[in-house]
C-alpha cells in the first residue's frame, strides 16, 4: 500500500514540475491577478537573466519526468531539490501566501529523499 501511494504522490509531484516547467517555455498558464508587487520585481529580474528561466524549465522538465519513474526517482528528486529550496525561500521571504503548498511539496521532496537514501549514500562516501 506505501509503495502504492508514493507512485501516486511521486505521479502527481511529478506532473506539477513538468506542467511549471512547460509553462516556462509556453507561457499557457497567465500569472496572478493578486500578486505580490516583490514578486513580480523578482521575476523581472530573474527574467531579465536569459538563461535562468530556460535553465529552471529544464531542471523541472527532466526531474519531474524522472520523479515519475521508480528507477530513477532519486536522480529527479535530487534535480528538483535546488529549484525545491529556491520556491521555499521564495514563500519565506517574498510571498508567505503560497507557503503551506511549498511546505507540503517540500515534504513529498523530503520524503522520496528519505525512501530513497540508500541510493545517496555512495555520493555521501
Amino acid at each position: 500500500m506505501k509503495k502504492k501511494i508514493l507512485f501516486v504522490v511521486s505521479l502527481l509531484f511529478g506532473l506539477m514540475f513538468i506542467n511549471a516547467g512547460l509553462n516556462k517555455f509556453f507561457n499557457y498558464m497567465p500569472p496572478p491577478k493578486d500578486m505580490p508587487e516583490n514578486m513580480m520585481k523578482v521575476f523581472t529580474a530573474m527574467m531579465a537573466i536569459s538563461w535562468l528561466m530556460p535553465l529552471i524549465a529544464v531542471a523541472e522538465i527532466i526531474g519531474g519526468a524522472l520523479f515519475i519513474t521508480n528507477k530513477y526517482r532519486a536522480l529527479g528528486a535530487i534535480i528538483i531539490f535546488p529549484v525545491m529550496v529556491g520556491i521555499l525561500l521564495t514563500h519565506l521571504t517574498i510571498a508567505p501566501s503560497g507557503l503551506p503548498i511549498a511546505l507540503a511539496l517540500f515534504a513529498v521532496l523530503v520524503w522520496v529523499m528519505i525512501e530513497n537514501r540508500q541510493k545517496y549514500l555512495p555520493m555521501i562516501r
